[in-house]
C-alpha cells in the first residue's frame, strides 16, 4: 500500500505542477508541452535521480497517449471548418509527406554521410506533424478557418502515412514494389474502419437511453478507442481509423455533446501532460549533447528545404496564396510524435537508432521554441489574421426520452447573425420553441419582442421530430441573418 501512496502521491503533483505549467507558459508565451518536458527531465536521472530507460514501455505509453489526442482533436474539430480545406488537409497529409522524406533523405545522405535507409529513416520520423502541438498553438493563433482546417486534417491524418513509412524503413526486410500498394491499402481501410464505426457509434449514442449523463463521453470514447483496435487487428492504419471515427462522432447529433467533449478535452490534457512528461523522464542529457550537432543539421534541412518544397507540391493543384503557403510551411510543429516514431526502430535493434531518438529530442525543443513563439508575429506579419471572423454558433443537445423531445442550449458567438434578430424574426419549425434566454448571468422568459444579442444562451424546446429542423433554421440565420431563406442558406452543414 506504502508504494501505491507513494505513486499516486507523486502522479498527483507532477499533475498538478503541469496544470499551473499551463498558465506560466501562457505569460512567457511558450508552448506548455516545453514545460511538461522540462518538468520530465527534472525528475529524471540528471535532476531528482528517477532512473527510466524503458524505450518499449515509453513507446507503448506514448502510443496509447497518442490516440487519446487524436480523439479529443478529431471529437472538437469541426466539419463546418475543415470542409473547405480538405483536398489541401489531404495533400499535406499525404503528398508533402512523401516529398519530405524524400528531400529530408536526400540531404541528410551527403551532409551527414547516412547510408540511404538510415537518411530516409530520418526523413520519416521527422516529416510528421504533431496533432498535440497544433491543437493546442495554432487554435489561439486567429488565422482563418481555412488554414486552420487544412493544418488540422494534416497533423490529425499524417500521422498513419508517417507510421507505415517507419515501420518499412526500419523493418530489415528488403523494401519491394508492393510496399506502395500496402500503404495505400492501410489508409483507405482505416479511413472506411473510422467512418463506419463513427456513423455506428452516433446512431447507437442517439438510440441508447443510458442512466447517466456521465456515460455519454465514456461511450464515445470508446467507440474512438475500438476503431484504433480493429483497425490494428484489420492491418489497417488504427491513427487513421481513431482519427476519422472522432471527426465523425464530433459532428454527429451527439446527445450531451457538451459534456463529451468537455471529458475528451480533459482526456487529452491528461494525455498530453503525461507523454511529455514521461518523454523528459526517458531522455538523458548526456546523450542530448552529443546529438546536438545532428539534430540541429537535421532541423536545418526539415525548415528551410523540406517544409517548403513539400508545401509547394502539395498546395499547387490548390493555387494557394504565396503568404498562405509560408504561414503553413513555418506551423509544421513537431512534439512528441516524432519522438515516439523514433523509439520504434530503437526497439528493433536498428544501427544509430538511439542517436536519431536523441536528435529527435533536442530538434522538437529547439523547433518549439523558433517555431512556437513566433507563428502569431509570422500571422500579423503575413496579414492573415482574421480579427473579425464569427465563430459558428455551439448547439448542445439533451435527449428527455420520455417526453419524445430534446433541449437544445444555444450559445451565440461574437459575430454571429443572430445577433439583433427579434425572436418573431427567427421563425422556428412547429414544434419548437425558445423558453429560456441567459444573458450577463440573469435569465428570463423570452417575449416574441425580444432581440437576441452575442453572448446570449438559450434554452430551446423541440420534439424529436423537429431537432435537425431547428438547429438548421438556428444555424442558417447565425450564417445568413434574418433572410437566410432569401439567400438560400437553410442551415445543411
Amino acid at each position: 500500500m506504502g508504494g501505491v501512496t507513494g505513486f499516486l502521491g507523486i502522479a498527483a503533483a507532477v499533475l498538478l505542477l503541469s496544470v499551473i505549467a499551463v498558465r506560466v507558459s501562457i505569460r512567457l508565451g511558450l508552448p506548455s508541452l516545453l514545460l511538461y518536458l522540462g518538468i520530465g527531465v527534472l525528475l529524471g536521472e540528471a535532476v531528482v535521480g528517477i532512473q527510466f530507460e524503458d524505450a518499449d514501455l515509453t513507446r507503448s505509453l506514448g502510443t496509447v497517449a497518442l490516440v487519446l489526442i487524436l480523439t479529443e482533436g478529431g471529437l472538437t474539430t469541426r466539419w463546418s471548418a475543415v470542409r473547405p480545406a480538405l483536398g489541401l488537409g489531404i495533400a499535406l497529409s499525404t503528398v508533402a509527406v512523401g516529398v519530405s522524406i524524400a528531400v529530408t533523405g536526400f540531404a541528410l545522405h551527403f551532409l551527414l554521410d547516412m547510408d540511404w535507409r538510415t537518411a530516409l529513416l530520418w526523413g520519416a520520423v521527422l516529416s510528421s506533424t504533431d496533432a498535440a502541438a497544433v491543437f493546442s498553438v495554432l487554435r489561439g493563433v486567429g488565422v482563418g478557418k481555412r488554414l486552420i482546417g487544412a493544418l488540422e486534417l494534416e497533423s490529425g491524418i499524417n500521422d498513419a502515412p508517417v507510421y507505415i513509412a517507419v515501420v518499412l524503413l526500419a523493418s530489415p526486410d528488403p523494401i519491394t514494389w508492393t510496399a506502395p500498394l500496402l500503404m495505400v491499402y492501410e489508409l483507405i481501410a482505416g479511413g472506411v474502419i473510422g467512418i463506419v464505426l463513427g456513423w455506428v457509434g452516433g446512431v447507437a449514442l442517439r438510440r441508447a437511453a443510458l442512466p447517466a449523463t456521465g456515460l455519454y463521453p465514456l461511450a464515445t470514447v470508446a467507440v474512438c478507442l475500438l476503431a484504433y483496435t480493429v483497425g490494428d487487428l484489420a492491418h489497417a492504419s488504427g491513427f487513421l481509423a481513431v482519427y476519422i471515427a472522432a471527426l465523425v462522432l464530433g459532428n454527429a447529433r451527439l446527445p450531451h455533446r457538451a459534456d463529451t467533449l468537455s471529458f475528451a478535452e480533459g482526456l487529452g490534457w491528461i494525455a498530453q501532460i503525461g507523454l511529455f512528461v514521461l518523454l523528459g523522464l526517458y531522455a538523458s542529457p548526456d546523450r542530448l549533447l552529443d546529438a546536438l550537432v545532428p539534430a540541429l543539421v537535421a532541423g536545418a534541412v526539415l525548415v528551410l528545404l523540406a517544409r517548403p518544397l513539400s508545401v509547394l507540391c502539395a498546395a499547387l493543384p490548390f493555387r494557394v496564396p504565396w503568404r498562405e503557403q509560408v504561414f503553413i510551411s513555418w506551423s509544421g510543429l513537431r512534439g512528441a510524435v516524432p519522438i515516439v516514431f523514433a523509439l520504434l526502430p530503437l526497439i528493433q535493434g536498428v544501427a544509430g537508432a538511439q542517436q536519431l531518438v536523441d536528435a529527435v529530442f533536442v530538434l522538437v525543443v529547439v523547433l518549439t521554441v523558433v517555431q512556437g513563439t513566433t507563428l502569431p508575429w509570422l500571422a500579423k506579419w503575413l496579414r492573415l489574421v482574421k480579427s473579425g471572423e464569427a465563430h459558428e454558433v455551439q448547439v448542445d443537445s439533451s435527449a428527455l426520452d420520455e417526453l419524445g423531445a430534446e433541449l437544445l442550449q444555444v450559445r451565440i458567438q461574437p459575430g454571429s447573425k443572430l445577433h439583433g434578430v427579434y425572436l418573431s424574426e427567427l421563425r422556428l419549425p412547429p414544434g419548437s420553441s425558445i423558453s429560456l434566454v441567459v444573458r450577463d448571468d440573469n435569465g428570463f422568459t423570452p417575449q416574441p419582442t425580444t432581440r437576441l444579442q452575442e453572448h446570449d444562451q438559450l434554452l430551446v424546446v423541440c420534439t424529436e421530430a423537429m431537432r435537425t429542423a431547428t438547429e438548421q433554421r438556428i444555424r442558417a440565420v447565425d450564417r445568413a441573418g434574418r433572410f437566410a431563406r432569401w439567400k438560400g442558406d437553410v442551415g445543411l452543414p
